[in-house]
């Protein structure tokens, strides 16, 4: 279990973990408010070759940017309810990496296929993140 101790490692280990990625896949983020979710994802799009500006979906709930694949990058912050989920589901189907915060949020809605990452704060910059890959 990999321990981060700054923004920019976080995002070296999801810069890491996307170039490995060749297929679609959602990666289903879980971790409490300033643990690194979007950092992360500033890290995927930056190992997809995006150069965009990556901001958190909080308001919007969904951005899609462009590069080596297609990066989704969904935030269920302000989701109260499964079912609230339902139009993003098609997003898990399409091609790319879905990157989605909050995942716990869409609960049996999560497709049984995907690479789980749970970050767990530490100290106030450290932070171990555990990576579960489910794909097989």
């Amino acid at each position: 279990m990999p321990t981060t101790k700054t923004p920019e490692e976080t995002m070296f280990l999801a810069e890491s973990l996307v170039r490995s990625i060749n297929s679609p896949v959602c990666i289903a983020l879980f971790g409490e408010l300033g643990a690194g979710k979007t950092v992360f994802v500033k890290g995927l799009a930056k190992g997809l070759g995006i150069e965009d500006v990556i901001k958190s979906p909080t308001f919007v709930l969904m951005r899609s940017y462009s590069g080596r694949m297609k990066l989704r990058h969904i935030d269920l912050y302000r989701i109260k309810k499964e079912e609230e989920f339902l139009p993003f589901e098609e997003a898990l189907m399409d091609e790319g990496i879905t990157a989605i915060e909050w995942a716990e949020r869409a609960g049996e809605l999560l497709p049984e296929k995907r690479i789980d990452v749970i970050f767990k704060i530490l100290h106030e910059n450290n932070r171990e993140i555990i990576i579960n890959d489910y794909r097989n």
